[in-house]
């Protein structure tokens, strides 16, 4: 299998484990030691993965409720073979989120080392 294939294969994971709130898919798919990161508040907000790990697991999964599914990728960028950094979109509920997740490969394939996120808006119901 291709480095693209296998990449293509980790964002998917990263998409349906925030679909369905599957712990064990989100953490297959990060490292163990990375962080999150968001700024939207003005200020620096850090959460490592383990945490975040926990509030996925918590929340009431989109697919429970029945919502369509509305994740994309908007960019990739190759540092080198070994290396990428993924813009994408995707809706959890009421809220549209962009990231730009950095993933490396290593002896246990991608895994995303770092994510940077922003709430983009608030998807208004009908």
């Amino acid at each position: 299998m291709k480095p693209s294939s296998e990449l293509f294969e980790a964002v998917q994971t990263y998409f349906d484990a925030l679909y369905y709130c599957d712990t064990k898919m989100l953490n297959s798919v990060f490292h163990e030691d990375s962080s999150l990161f968001d700024a939207d508040e003005g200020k620096i907000f850090v959460e490592p993965i383990a945490s975040f790990s926990q509030d996925v697991g918590s929340r009431t999964s989109p697919s429970s409720k029945g919502q369509k599914r509305e994740d994309e990728i908007l960019m990739v960028d190759w540092l080198s073979p070994l290396s990428a950094v993924v813009k994408i979109r995707l809706r959890a509920h009421q809220n549209v989120f962009v990231d730009h997740l950095g993933f490396v490969r290593g002896e246990d394939g991608w895994k995303i080392v770092s994510k940077i996120w922003h709430l983009e808006r608030i998807h208004e119901t009908g």
